[in-house]
């Protein structure tokens, strides 16, 4: 009795990314209600109905005025998730790509695990384009080695997923970027498979735009994470590159008594390396003591 109680009290919702999807999320926010007790859906800054018709079916619409972008739309979902003392949190795709009727799949899943991930590829992702496959293998190896698929929308969090994090990025990159935060809280992820279906436009960016979109953003989480590497190792090359070329200026200048071109072109190589060099070192410096600053802070 103890555990049908519990059961009655958890409360679990679905959170759709919405832009101008009035085509699709009729059906995705009717499949949803089968398997979650609340739907909220966040219309990004849709120009067409796609918020009204969400209300109109009973789901819970968060508007953004303008569109920021899914990062900022999974940004307000989950903060609704805590809003509402969410027990598990699942979040699909608007535009019909994915079915509402694996939710208990992924819900299951989170009894064991903070994340889940309904992978497109599990059962060797046939319905997904080739070009799709291609771009996702290589954000896979960038993103979370192990996961075999890095970009699914179609995911589950549990409470303490819910809790943790905290998404920043405003584009594409958010995918990437919420695993990696649940990798760096030790959420335990696991993968279990979807179905997919492509039909038509079922994206609002085409895949190079979506690519070059989570790569600037595994550019920026990498430097933030590995500020030394990234900025303060570059940063001492090109100041030993400066040096030398300070060194080959001086000693052009002692053996030919006269400040030629070519040796007034080492000094400004000379003096740019450095001060490039020392900009890069001490980013990666201040980086790296902001990061750790704020490690020591979030473990306390």
């Amino acid at each position: 009795m103890a555990d049908s109680e519990v059961t009655k009290e958890s409360i679990r919702i679905a959170c759709i990314p919405a832009l101008n999807a009035e085509n699709t999320i009729a059906s995705v926010v009717l499949g949803c209600q089968k398997y979650v007790d609340r739907v909220v859906v966040c219309d990004d800054g849709s120009t067409d109905m796609t918020g009204l018709i969400a209300a109109r079916l009973g789901a819970i619409v968060l508007t953004h005025e303008r569109n920021m972008g899914k990062g900022e739309a999974l940004r307000s979902l989950f903060a609704e998730a805590k809003k509402e003392h969410a027990d598990a949190m699942v979040t699909l795709d608007s535009d019909g790509q994915h079915s509402p009727d694996d939710i208990p799949k992924v819900l299951d899943a989170l009894s064991e695990a903070d994340v889940v991930v309904g992978s497109r590829f599990l059962r060797g992702g046939r319905e997904v384009p080739s070009h799709r496959r291609v771009v996702n293998r290589v954000l896979n190896v960038m993103t979370l080695d192990g996961i075999s698929d890095t970009q699914s929308g179609f995911r589950g969090y549990g409470k303490r997923a819910i809790e943790t994090i905290v998404p920043s990025e405003m584009g594409m990159g958010v995918d990437s970027e919420i695993l990696i935060q649940a990798m760096r809280s030790k959420l335990l992820t696991v993968e279990v498979p979807v179905s997919v279906k492509y039909e038509g436009k079922t994206s609002t960016h085409n895949p190079a735009f979506h690519t070059l979109d989570v790569l600037g953003s595994l550019v920026k989480l990498s430097s933030m994470r590995h500020p030394l590497m990234f900025y303060g190792l570059p940063g001492v090359v090109l100041i030993a590159a400066g040096i030398y070329y300070a060194l080959l200026t001086l000693l052009r200048v002692s053996s030919s008594q006269v400040v030629t071109p070519l040796i007034l072109s080492y000094g400004i190589i000379s003096i740019s390396l450095i001060l490039i060099g020392l900009l890069a070192f001490f980013t990666g410096v201040i980086l790296f003591t902001l990061t750790t600053m704020i490690r020591q802070r979030s473990s306390t």
